[in-house]
C-alpha cells in the first residue's frame, strides 16, 4: 500500500453509520474518544482488544456493543464499512492497515495518519449542525478552528441570515424560552441559553439577570425591562406573564431571562403554568444557580469533607416572625450543614437571631457575598452574633448571598 503524503487533500463526507459494522481495533485513549461518537450514529461496532480503559470497559457494559477481548487477526474487518486502528501494536496497525486496504474499507489509523484512508476530522456540535475540520496533520489547529466556529453558531455571532435580521413571522404562534442566566457573570449563562438569546426577538429581563449580555443583542431585538413593564390592575407577575403570551401570539422568539436558576425562587413554574394555559410552547433552560456559583466565586464550598455533609437554601424575604413565613426556623437551625440564605440581606438580623434562639451557636461563621461572580463582588465576615450590625454597618445592599456554617472559614484567608 503505497503511503499518502502529508499534503494530499482529503475529501470531506459525513459517514451514515447507522446499523453498518465499525471495527474499533485496541481499547485505549483513542477508542475512548471516539467509541461514544460511533454508539451515538448508531454504528454496529465490535472492539477487538485483549484489555481497555475503565471507561471503554463501562462503556461495553452500559451499551451492549460486542467487544472480542483478544488481538487483532486477519479476516478482522470482514463486512466492515469503517475501521479504527488504535492498538499499541504497530506490526499490527499495518496488518489491518493492508486489509482495509484490500477490503476497501475506510480505515483510520492513531498512529501514523499518513497511512490511513481516512482521518478523523476535529467535530463539534450546536443544535442540530455538525461542525467537522481537517487541517491535515496538525489537530490542535483543527480543534481551534473548529472551538472558533461552533462558538460563533452558539453565541450568535455566526449564526444564519433568518437569526440575525428578525425572525417574528407573520402568523401563527411564536415561541417562549424561559432562560436561567446565571449569577451575574455573562460567562455563565449555558451554551444554549447564549443561542437561544442570540435567536430571539423579544427579550424580557429581570434586574438580577446578566444584563451584560443584552448588549450583545442585534438593533432589531426589543429589549424589555420586567420591573418596568405596566401593570395597572394586574400584580406584576401577571403582567409579564400577559407579556409573554402577547408576544409570543404575535409570532416572536420570546426569551424570559432570569438570573440564577428560573426554578429557584425565580416564578418560573407560575410562567410556564400561564403559558401552557394559553397553548404557547416553552422551552425551560435551567441556569447556574447563585446558591452554589457565588459562595464559589468568593473562595467558599457549600459542602466539604469533614465539615458539612449537607447544605440547605433558605429564603429570607420573609422575616422569622412574619405569619406569612413558610420557613421552620427552628428545625433549620438543628442543622448541623451549611445555610446558604437568598434574598436576606434586609431580615439577616432578625434571621441570625431566630437561629441562635433555636440552637444555632453564636459564634458561627457568617459571609456575606454581594454581586456574586461580578465584577463588583465584594465579601464581608461576620458571625451570627454579629451579622446584622456588619451588614448595616458595610452598606450591603442586594443582590447578596448569605452563607452560615463553617465552611466559611475552610478556604483562604477572605479579602475585603
Amino acid at each position: 500500500m503505497a503511503p499518502h503524503a502529508p499534503s494530499e487533500s482529503a475529501y470531506p463526507v459525513g459517514l451514515r453509520l447507522s446499523g453498518r459494522r465499525v471495527v474499533v481495533l485496541g481499547a485505549g485513549q483513542v477508542a475512548q474518544r471516539r467509541l461514544p461518537a460511533l454508539l451515538a450514529a448508531g454504528a454496529d461496532v465490535l472492539l477487538i482488544s485483549p484489555s481497555a480503559t475503565p471507561s471503554v470497559e463501562a462503556l461495553a457494559e452500559t451499551c451492549g456493543f460486542r467487544w472480542e477481548r483478544r488481538r487483532y487477526q486477519d479476516g478482522d474487518l470482514d463486512g466492515a464499512w469503517y475501521a479504527l486502528i488504535s492498538t499499541d501494536d504497530p506490526a499490527a496497525n499495518e496488518a489491518a492497515s493492508a486489509e482495509a486496504e484490500a477490503r476497501r474499507v475506510w480505515a483510520v489509523r492513531s498512529d501514523d495518519a499518513d497511512a490511513a484512508t481516512a482521518w478523523t476530522p476535529a467535530t463539534g456540535r450546536s443544535e442540530g449542525v455538525t461542525v467537522a475540520v481537517l487541517t491535515g496533520r496538525d489537530p490542535r489547529r483543527s480543534a481551534a478552528v473548529r472551538d472558533a466556529v461552533v462558538e460563533g453558531l452558539r453565541d450568535g455571532s455566526l449564526a444564519a441570515p433568518r437569526y440575525r435580521a428578525g425572525t417574528a413571522s407573520s402568523g401563527g404562534t411564536g415561541s417562549v424560552a424561559l432562560v436561567g442566566g446565571g449569577p451575574g457573570d455573562p460567562d455563565l449563562i449555558t451554551v444554549r441559553g447564549r443561542r437561544l438569546l442570540a435567536e430571539a426577538d423579544v427579550v424580557i429581563a429581570d434586574r438580577l439577570g446578566p444584563r451584560d449580555l443584552l448588549d450583545e443583542l442585534p438593533p432589531h431585538v426589543e429589549v424589555i425591562d420586567a420591573a418596568k413593564i405596566p401593570y395597572g390592575r394586574f400584580m406584576a407577575q401577571e403582567a409579564i406573564n400577559n407579556a409573554l403570551v402577547e408576544h409570543a401570539r404575535a409570532g416572536k422568539n420570546v426569551v424570559r431571562l432570569k438570573g440564577g436558576d428560573p426554578y429557584v425562587f425565580g416564578r418560573g413554574m407560575e410562567e410556564v403554568q400561564a403559558l401552557a394555559d394559553q397553548g404557547i410552547p416553552c422551552t425551560v433552560v435551567p441556569g447556574i444557580s447563585s446558591t452554589i456559583s457565588v459562595p464559589a466565586a468568593a473562595g467558599i464550598p457549600v459542602t466539604h469533607r469533614g465539615v458539612a455533609h449537607e447544605f440547605t437554601v433558605v429564603s429570607g424575604h420573609v422575616a422569622p416572625d412574619d405569619g406569612r413565613s413558610l420557613v421552620d426556623w427552628a428545625a433549620v437551625a438543628k442543622l448541623r450543614g451549611t445555610l446558604v440564605l437568598l434574598m436576606s440581606v434586609e431580615n439577616i438580623g432578625a434571621i441570625a437571631a431566630a437561629l441562635v434562639r433555636h440552637g444555632r451557636p453564636a459564634g458561627t461563621p457568617v459571609a456575606v457575598i454581594q454581586e456574586g461572580t461580578t465584577a463588583a463582588q465584594r465579601r464581608v465576615d461576620a458571625t451570627l452574633a454579629t451579622a446584622g450590625e456588619r451588614v448595616a454597618a458595610e452598606g450591603i445592599r442586594p443582590p447578596a448571598v448569605i452563607v452560615v456554617g463553617d465552611v466559611v472559614t475552610v478556604g483562604p484567608e477572605p479579602r475585603g
